[in-house]
Formats: structure tokens, sequence, C-alpha cells
């Protein structure tokens, strides 16, 4: 089980600016379970930074920042689409336009990676694909086995027949809504997402989440 508790970020080459919490847990395990050590918790390969929620994420002088650090060799966000996946891109890359600022119009199809003006790597992945809304919890979903996809149909109709019932949960949480309800039906029921990667109740290396491993494993030299 990869450790969550990390160095300081200061110090550190590779850095990854994520959303929050989940993504700190579940990146490690995914990309371990791709055959890359994650390395000790005072040493990871990246260093993984909650900047709890978007507000704080896109902050211009927060990336500008972390670009200028000392040593620091390669710098990656990972951010939900959330529901309008162009007005997301466009924000993030109004955020980095103050540090880079030839960014595309369009996020590429298979995450972006360049070289930021003073030579640092730099890279934006989307969750889920780049292109699609949702978030991390509709990425994880293109994890499910294929052959428990009867199962996974079926903890969507449920979900559905639930909201009939007075489920109150938004129809943007709906993602979330559909895959708990499905690692509620796994031995054992109620994994938390990591977990649910680490233990391979999720599939690490299906490849539809391989993009992103892909696009990880280049941003970092791995």
């Amino acid at each position: 089980m990869v450790s969550y508790f990390f160095a300081n970020p200061l110090i550190h080459k590779n850095v990854l600016l994520v959303e929050g919490v989940q993504e700190v847990r579940v990146i490690p395990e995914l990309i371990e379970a791709n055959g890359i050590d994650w390395g000790t918790k005072k040493n990871p390969i990246v260093y993984i930074r909650d900047n709890v929620g978007y507000s704080n994420l896109s902050d211009p002088d927060l990336i500008a920042t972390e670009l200028q650090e000392s040593g620091r060799s390669a710098l990656g966000i990972v951010l939900d689409a959330d529901e309008k996946p162009s007005d997301r891109w466009q924000s993030i890359r109004n955020a980095c336009h103050k540090s880079v600022p030839d960014l595309p119009a369009d996020l590429p199809e298979n995450g972006l990676i360049c070289d930021a003006p003073n030579g640092i790597k730099f890279g934006i992945w989307m969750m889920p694909d780049n292109k699609q809304s949702g978030m991390l919890e509709t990425f994880l979903a293109c994890m499910i086995p294929n052959e428990t996809e009867m199962l996974w149909q079926f903890a969507q109709s449920s979900v559905e027949s639930a909201t009939n019932q007075g489920a109150n949960f938004t129809e943007f949480q709906r993602d979330k809504a559909n895959i708990y309800t499905w690692l509620a039906w796994q031995n054992p029921p109620g994994r938390q997402l990591h977990q649910a990667v680490m233990e391979k109740i999720l599939d690490p290396k299906h490849p539809r989440a391989q993009k992103f491993v892909n696009w990880f494993k280049e941003l970092y030299g791995l």
C-alpha cells in the first residue's frame, strides 16, 4: 500500500497539483499498479499537493510559484472537467497564461505536455479523458473489469431507480453514486477508491486507463 504522506514540495523536483484528497490517494496506487515504484513517504517519485478545490488549484500565482521553484524538473496539474469541459479548459488555460502563455486553444486528447518558458516540463490532464464532462470517479468507472459489466449496468439502473424513490444527489453527482453503489457490492463491500485500485477490484491496467498512465509517465520521465 502506498503511503500518502509526502516530502516537502519545495525540495522535490516532480510535483503534481490536484483538486482533492481522492487524487492524492488514487494516483499513487494506479501508478504503482502499472509497474512504477512510488518510492517512500520521504522520497516519492512525485509529490502530490491537494489544493482543496479548483479555485485554489487554478490560482495563477500558485502555478507561477511552482514553476519557478529551484530544482523543479516537472510540474503537472490534474483537474476535473466537471459539467463543461471546454469552459474548464479555458479557465485553467487562462490561469496558466502568466507562466505558460502559448497553450493550445484545445486540450490535446492525450493530455497536455509541453516545456514552460524556463525549460521545466509542464503538463495538464483533465478528468476523465480530456474531452468529456466528468471527474475522477468517471475516470475510475473506465477501470471496472469487463467481466463485471452486467453488474455495473445493474448498479447504474439501481441508482436511477433510487432517484425515483427520492434520492437527492444532484445529476452532476451521479457518477459518484454509480461507482460507490458498484463498490458496495464487491468483496469486501464498500472499499474506498484507492483501495479498490490497490486491491484490483478496479482494473488498474484496463486499456481505458492507459492514456492517463502514459501521460503521467511521459511527463515525469518514468
